[in-house]
């Protein structure tokens, strides 16, 4: 019997090997060579310290900072652990809300965000991206016009002219992948690492 057993042993034990240890170390150090910053987490660096990742968005709520997408990732409530509670950009639990368009506490959510948003900047519609979360809950960017969209609130914290902030808008732009893939888009942290380099006056 163990004849017939041995050939599976050595194939399931070869197998953990070269899948389980050899694949996953050669890929990783084939990736730290060929995207380095990637393969590090595309982590951002302010005066030698890790301020942040390009992949994960931050919560800003500083009048002077530009504001990402609504998070919709929680955590464990630390009073009730059968609880969660808010934890925006909780990369540790990434995932959206599951709340479907008929759900009431979405509808007052969004409405909520959408007249704070006008108080704010009355002459414009509220971009989408703004009061909706993504997906993942963790997405580090938002769209040229919500960017543009906060200008006056950020210009007035700054006591900046609104076309220096529109221009750091306009150099912190990504464009579509290879021309077609995707849509512009601006990460927040970045934009703001920017405003904090050269907009403060």
């Amino acid at each position: 019997m163990l004849r017939e057993i041995r050939p599976a042993i050595i194939l399931l034990l070869g197998l953990t090997l070269i899948t389980g240890l050899i694949y996953p170390l050669a890929m990783t150090a084939i990736a730290g060579v060929i995207f380095p910053k990637q393969a590090q987490g595309s982590l951002i660096e302010k005066d030698g310290k890790v301020v942040g990742s390009a992949l994960i968005g931050q919560e800003f709520k500083d009048d002077k900072y530009f504001h990402g997408r609504p998070s919709a990732t929680t955590a464990p409530d630390p009073n009730d652990s059968t609880k969660t509670v808010p934890a925006p950009y909780n990369a540790a639990n990434s995932g959206g809300s599951n709340l479907g368009p008929t759900s009431k506490v979405l509808a007052d959510r969004m409405k909520e965000d959408v007249e704070k948003l006008k108080a704010e900047n009355p002459s414009q519609s509220v971009p989408v991206d703004l009061v909706t979360t993504s997906g993942s809950g963790l997405d580090p960017d938002i769209s040229p016009e919500a960017a543009l969209f906060q200008v006056p609130r950020v210009a007035k914290a700054r006591n900046m002219s609104e076309d220096k902030v529109r221009d750091l808008i306009a150099k912190n732009t990504q464009g579509r992948f290879l021309g077609l893939l995707g849509e512009p888009r601006v990460n927040v942290l970045q934009l703001n690492l920017a405003l904090d380099q050269g907009g403060s006056g």
